[in-house]
């Protein structure tokens, strides 16, 4: 009989060889290894996923990977303190800060009442009850990038917010990667939020330009009934990273659940979010703006499960495309056959700014119950040359006119952003985005 031996990339290689070396150094109880080697075997028998595999069809991380970088050790003081002063990311948003250098928690503030963090490496190590939580709705699975998030973890925090806290200022989660050599980072965040809770949850990640690193977070949200969550996420990755990003939520009856992510860093990024209705008449508000230069690719993954009846989502997402980059949208709704009175509509819009930029749109219905509302709908194209005449001929210079409308285009998706200084933050930066590229 013939045997079959994988052909492997370097990079596959090299992730082997890696997790054979610290598999065992790696935080956590017996089950908690039992959990890393199943994730990894998923990863040991697929290999990374590539063009051929529908889901990373634009994204192909095979290809894109050149390299299994070593994991990030636990830093010195010597180097977080540089680190999180030249942190810049909601600097002047108040908030009960979270700091995570290169995926290691580093430091917390003292957070209100009611609510709880622990160190996702004491809690691997105790085997803290909220671990059996972990893991994220069916959708999310088989994953790749969560599979290599579960096998390589090695800190992050679980938080716990009791029933009926309501918090006025928001947790700000601050993931900062820091280095001058290729590393690798894989911080995991589980949040469970009690019956009738309500917060805002921020999350920045940022790292040095001109290293190659690979980080790979993972935020899961388990939420209960009647609660109202903001979500804000904002990519300002070095401009050699590779960054993979996941959301996991699983939603209880008559939540609202809004989330935003905005994407300005990164060499190649992904986001992806997997949403899963587990009580009925809840509601998900789920959009991003993206912002994309030179040769960089984002992609941005979603996926809504709508398991129960009543329930509502949309999403919107805008993408402006420079140079010669590429974006990435692919959409799915979800509608199992007992969800009846689903009302799910999905839309992403492309702006292309140059010849050489490309868009990749693919919104996606699987609907198994009669009585729902459903769409979704996709669109790219060009600045409108006669808004721009209309805008040049009262004398603004061209650039300054397309960035107008380019600011103006993106504007939609940061509108559902009720905190205001968050929101002013996320449109300077998009306007110097722009500055950036008239100048």
């Amino acid at each position: 009989m013939s045997v079959i031996t994988p052909i492997r990339t370097p990079a596959e290689a090299g992730l082997i060889d890696l997790y054979k070396i610290v598999r065992n150094t790696l935080p956590g109880t017996q089950n908690t290894l039992k959990h890393r080697d199943e994730a990894f075997a998923l990863i040991e028998a697929t290999g990374l996923p590539h063009r051929r595999v529908e889901e990373w069809k634009y994204t192909d991380l095979r290809s894109l990977v050149q390299e299994a970088p070593p994991l990030a050790e636990r830093p010195k003081l010597a180097e977080t303190d540089p680190a999180i002063a030249g942190s810049k990311a909601f600097a002047a948003v108040s908030g009960v800060r979270l700091t995570f250098v290169n995926g290691h928690l580093v430091t917390t503030e003292a957070v209100p009442d009611g609510v709880e963090v622990t160190s996702l490496a004491e809690a691997l190590s105790s085997g803290h009850p909220l671990l059996s939580k972990m893991g994220g709705p069916d959708i999310a699975r088989d994953n790749a990038a969560v599979a290599l998030n579960s096998a390589f973890v090695a800190d992050g925090a679980i938080i716990s917010v009791a029933d009926g806290v309501k918090l006025d200022a928001p947790l700000v989660l601050r993931f900062i990667n820091t280095g001058t050599k290729a590393f690798a980072t894989s911080p995991r965040i589980v949040l469970s939020a009690g019956d009738d809770t309500a917060f805002t949850l921020i999350e920045s990640h940022e790292g040095p330009a001109g290293v190659g690193y690979h980080s790979n977070s993972v935020v899961e949200i388990i939420a209960g009934s009647s609660v109202d969550i903001t979500h804000i996420r904002l990519n300002a990755e070095g401009d050699r990273a590779l960054a993979l990003s996941s959301l996991l939520v699983t939603l209880g009856a008559e939540a609202k659940f809004t989330s935003t992510a905005v994407v300005a860093g990164g060499h190649v990024s992904r986001h992806q979010v997997f949403l899963a209705f587990a009580g009925e008449d809840s509601v998900a508000t789920i959009g991003g703006a993206t912002m994309l230069a030179g040769k960089s690719l984002a992609d941005t993954t979603l996926v809504v499960d709508h398991m129960v009846p009543g329930c509502q989502s949309r999403e919107l997402f805008k993408t402006v495309v420079d140079g010669e980059a590429t974006g990435v949208f692919q959409g799915k709704i979800i509608v199992r056959q007992h969800a009846q009175k689903t009302d799910g509509q999905m839309m992403s819009a492309a702006l292309l700014l140059s010849e050489g930029a490309a868009m990749n749109n693919k919104p996606e219905l699987e609907i198994f119950a009669d009585d729902v509302v459903c769409a979704h709908g996709a669109t790219c194209g060009q600045l409108d040359d006669e808004l721009l005449f209309y805008l040049m001929a009262r004398g603004l210079p061209r650039p300054e006119a397309e960035a107008l409308l380019v600011q103006a285009f993106l504007g939609e998706a940061l509108e559902p952003i009720a905190l205001e200084e968050v929101r002013e933050e996320l449109t300077d930066l998009a306007a110097s985005w722009l500055a950036g590229r008239a100048g």
